[in-house]
């Protein structure tokens, strides 16, 4: 049993990491390129580079041939377990981001540079949510921040922050305008605000408690209907300073309904307590029997 969960957990991760890759390759070369907007990461490393040679050199090859040196030097400090999935995810991401450039030939919103950037933006962040989610990494910085953060004591967030400040402050030097840089920390605002909403949705559960006098029959029925394990705490009420039983179950929001139905089916009379937690699962919780 072990096994086969690893096993189809393994598979839906480089799904997830597949998904959200091509999400971010259509939204910054549909829509963020076209725009002449710089993001952060070492895709806005690639974009200024392209647009300091006026193309001759794409992104993709500035965003590989940088990441490679990144994850040999990494390799070293960081050790293979840890860079399987960036390794994946930049193999991967450059192959599409070759694919997009080739297809999308034109900009996909023409002569609105800020509007065709937060659209590009949400794609890129909801894209980079998919890839967190799955404890998967772009690479780029990410590598960077994270071999700062094993000898110093700094924020992964605030390094991050740091560094795509600085990448896109650097589109003034190519534009001269400082346009871009507000076009470029719109457009970055965007995205993080787009991967937070990803990575919450994904990582946000319900706690349930549950008091009623067929604590058993909800109980079996929650492990054999729901698929979802239960715990049982002893409990008092102090008014009728009787004892109870109390029923608590840890589930994915989209359970919650399904849940409450069941209950109501077999006690009408069923008190039930719903609330929200974040971050209390890690990888495989669909799978985790609480």
């Amino acid at each position: 049993m072990p096994k086969k969960y690893l096993k189809e957990f393994y598979w839906k991760d480089y799904l997830n990491i597949t998904i959200g890759l091509s999400l971010y390759a259509i939204g910054l070369i549909g829509f963020i390129r076209p725009g002449g907007i710089v993001t952060g990461g070492l895709a806005g490393v690639g974009l200024l580079i392209e647009y300091a040679t006026s193309g001759k050199i794409v992104l993709q090859e500035t965003y590989f041939a940088i990441n490679c040196v990144l994850l040999i030097v990494a390799l070293k400090i960081l050790g293979l377990k840890f860079l399987v999935k960036t390794i994946y995810g930049v193999v991967v991401l450059t192959g599409l981001l070759t694919l997009v450039s080739y297809l999308v030939q034109k900009p996909i919103i023409a002569d609105e540079p800020l509007l065709s950037g937060v659209i590009g933006g949400m794609m890129c962040g909801a894209g980079i949510g998919l890839v967190f989610s799955a404890n998967g990494s772009t690479g780029g910085t990410d590598i960077v921040v994270a071999i700062i953060n094993k000898y110093k004591n700094i924020a992964f967030g605030r390094g991050m922050l740091l560094c795509d400040f600085i990448i896109i402050s650097c589109s003034y030097f190519v534009f001269q305008d400082f346009n871009k840089i507000v076009y470029g920390l719109i457009v970055m605002g965007v995205m993080t605000y787009s991967i937070d909403m990803i990575i919450n949705g994904f990582r946000q559960s319900v706690q349930v408690l549950i008091i009623s006098d067929k604590y058993e029959t909800i109980a079996n029925a929650i492990n054999k209907e729901l698929h979802r394990g239960c715990t049982l705490l002893d409990g008092m009420g102090w008014y009728t300073q009787k004892p109870t039983k109390v029923i608590m179950v840890l589930a994915k929001r989209t359970e919650a309904l399904e849940m409450f139905r069941l209950i109501k089916s077999i006690d009408e009379k069923a008190f039930i307590s719903q609330s929200t937690v974040r971050g209390v699962y890690g990888e495989g919780f669909d799978k985790i029997k609480t």
